[in-house]
C-alpha cells in the first residue's frame, strides 16, 4: 500500500485544480517539498486558496505570486514571517478561536487538498502528526485528498487522540530530503519582562498548572519559576515552548497533581529549539491533543489552580484588550487567549493574567502608553467582560466584577506615571472617573 501511494512532489500537486482550497495545517506541518512543487505550477493555476498558521518562511506559493491571481495565502494565527506577508499584502488573516478549530472545518470550511508534513510511518501503518497534533487531524478528515510529506526530522509525539493518521486514510505519500529544523532561540526576557514576572510569582502556588504563551514574558515567568521554591507544577497549554523545558530541567514540572491527564504535560502545538523537540520526542510524560480538547474552556476549568499567562499589545480604560493587532495591522491572532481567560476563570483557584509593558517606543523614538483612553480602530481580542488579571511593571490588578470607574482607576494605577494625568483627563471626559488620584 505504501509503494502504491508513493509519489514525487511534482506528481502529487497535479491534483490541485483552479479554485481549490488547500490546507498546509500548522508550524512544522508545513509541507516544504509540496509547497515548492505547487509554486512551480503557478502559471497553469488560478485562484487557488491556501490556509496555514504559525509557519516559518519561506512559503513559496505566497512569495511567487504578487498578483494573487494564481495563489492566495491565508493564516489563522500569524507567525513573525506571516506578519511580514500581511504587511506586504500577501497574506489574509482568518479570525478564529482555537477551541473551535475543529468545528470550523467540520461544519463550515471546505478542504479540497490537505498537504501536511508527518513523521515516518510506524510498523502499524500510522504517520505521526507530531507537534502539529493540535490542528491536523480535523483538517485531514475534511479533505477530499490527503497528501502526507514524510519529514525525517519530525519528533514522534505521544498523544491523547488524533495524534496520528493511518495509511488507509492517506491518498498520496511524499518522501524526500529535508533540512534540519531551524534551532529557534529563546527570546531573551527584557528587564521589564522580569519585573512583571516577579509580580506574578506570588499568585502561583505549588501544584499549579500553567499555560504560557510565547515570547519574552512567558520565558521570564518560566525562568523565575525554575529558580523559585515552587514545586510539582504542571503543563496544559496550546503552545509548548522552551519555558516548559526549563521548568522540567529544574525539576519543577511533574504534572503530579493534575485533576485530569495526571502525570501528562498536555499541549496542542510546539515551537522552539531542537532541544525542546528532542525532549518531546517519544516522551511518556507528554500528551498532544487537538485544540478542541486543549483549549476547550470546560476542560480547562476542570483543572484546579489553572494559571494562564498571556500578553497583549494594549488595553483601554474600559478593560478591552487588543492582543493581535496594532491599529489595523495584523500581528498575530486571537489564538487561545479568550479560551484560557474563560477556562482559568472557572477553575478552582484558577487565575488568568494578561501582561504588557506600560509603554512602547515607536520607530521614531516616541514613547506611547499601552493603556489607551479608548480603542479606535484596534481589533479587540478579549472583551472587557472576560478580562481577569492585568499586569504591567507597575502592578497587578483584577478587573473581575469591577465597574467602569473602578476599572479606570485600576488601569491608570498600572499605567506609566508619565501618562497618568492624561488618562485621568480622558476618563473624566468619558464620565468613568469618580475621584482624582492627584493629591
Amino acid at each position: 500500500m505504501y509503494r502504491e501511494k508513493l509519489r514525487t512532489p511534482e506528481a502529487a500537486v497535479e491534483c490541485v485544480k483552479d479554485g481549490d482550497w488547500v490546507d498546509y495545517t500548522s508550524s512544522l506541518g508545513k509541507p516544504v517539498l509540496l509547497d515548492r512543487a505547487l509554486a512551480k505550477r503557478r502559471d497553469e493555476l488560478h485562484d487557488v486558496k491556501i490556509r496555514g498558521n504559525l509557519m516559518a518562511g519561506p512559503i513559496e506559493v505566497a512569495e511567487c505570486d504578487d498578483s494573487q491571481e494564481h495563489f492566495v495565502y491565508h493564516s489563522w494565527h500569524c507567525s513573525q514571517y506571516e506578519r511580514k506577508l500581511c504587511d506586504e499584502g500577501k497574506c489574509y488573516y482568518i479570525p478564529m478561536v482555537f477551541h473551535n478549530n475543529a468545528a470550523y472545518y467540520e461544519y463550515f470550511l471546505h478542504v479540497n487538498v490537505v498537504m501536511v508534513s508527518v513523521g515516518p510511518m510506524d510498523k502499524h501503518g500510522y504517520f505521526n502528526f507530531s507537534v502539529n497534533t493540535g490542528v491536523a487531524a480535523p483538517i485531514a478528515r475534511k479533505a477530499d485528498i490527503v497528501i502526507v510529506e514524510v519529514n525525517e526530522h519530525m519528533p514522534k509525539i505521544r498523544g491523547g487522540y488524533d495524534e496520528c493518521i493511518h495509511i488507509s486514510d492517506v491518498d498520496m505519500i511524499i518522501e524526500g530530503e529535508h533540512e534540519p529544523f531551524a534551532d529557534v532561540k529563546t527570546q531573551a526576557p527584557r528587564e521589564v519582562d522580569r519585573k512583571i514576572a516577579e509580580l506574578l510569582i506570588p499568585y502561583i502556588v505549588d501544584g499549579s498548572t500553567l499555560q504560557l504563551g510565547i515570547g519574552g514574558m512567558p520565558n521570564a515567568v518560566g525562568e523565575m519559576l525554575a529558580q523559585s521554591d515552587l514545586k510539582d507544577l504542571a503543563m496544559h497549554t496550546e503552545l509548548c515552548s522552551d519555558a516548559y523545558l526549563a521548568l522540567y530541567k529544574a525539576g519543577k514540572l511533574t504534572n503530579k497533581y493534575k485533576n485530569i491527564d495526571r502525570g501528562k504535560g498536555v499541549f496542542g502545538c510546539a515551537i522552539g529549539s531542537n532541544e525542546l523537540y528532542e525532549w518531546l520526542d517519544d516522551n511518556p510524560g507528554i500528551a498532544a491533543y487537538p485544540l478542541e480538547y486543549v483549549n476547550r474552556p470546560y476542560v480547562i476549568s476542570q483543572i484546579d489552580n489553572m494559571v494562564s499567562i498571556n500578553s497583549c499589545v494594549a488595553v483601554d480604560l474600559y478593560g478591552q484588550v487588543a492582543a493581535e493587532s496594532s491599529g489595523s495591522r495584523q500581528i498575530s491572532g486571537t489564538g487561545g487567549q479568550l479560551d484560557f481567560l474563560i477556562g482559568a476563570s472557572g477553575s478552582r483557584g484558577g487565575k488568568a493574567f494578561i501582561c504588557m509593558s506600560s509603554t512602547h517606543t515607536d520607530r521614531n523614538g516616541v514613547k506611547h502608553s499601552r493603556v489607551k483612553p479608548q480603542f479606535n480602530g484596534d481589533i479587540i481580542t478579549s472583551p472587557r467582560s472576560q478580562v481577569y488579571f492585568l499586569a504591567t511593571e507597575y502592578g497587578v490588578i483584577n478587573l473581575e466584577g469591577r465597574s467602569t470607574w473602578e476599572r479606570a482607576e485600576a488601569l491608570i494605577s498600572i499605567a506609566h506615571p508619565d501618562f497618568r494625568d492624561m488618562l485621568i483627563k480622558e476618563a473624566q471626559e468619558r464620565k468613568i472617573w469618580r475621584r482624582s488620584n492627584k493629591r
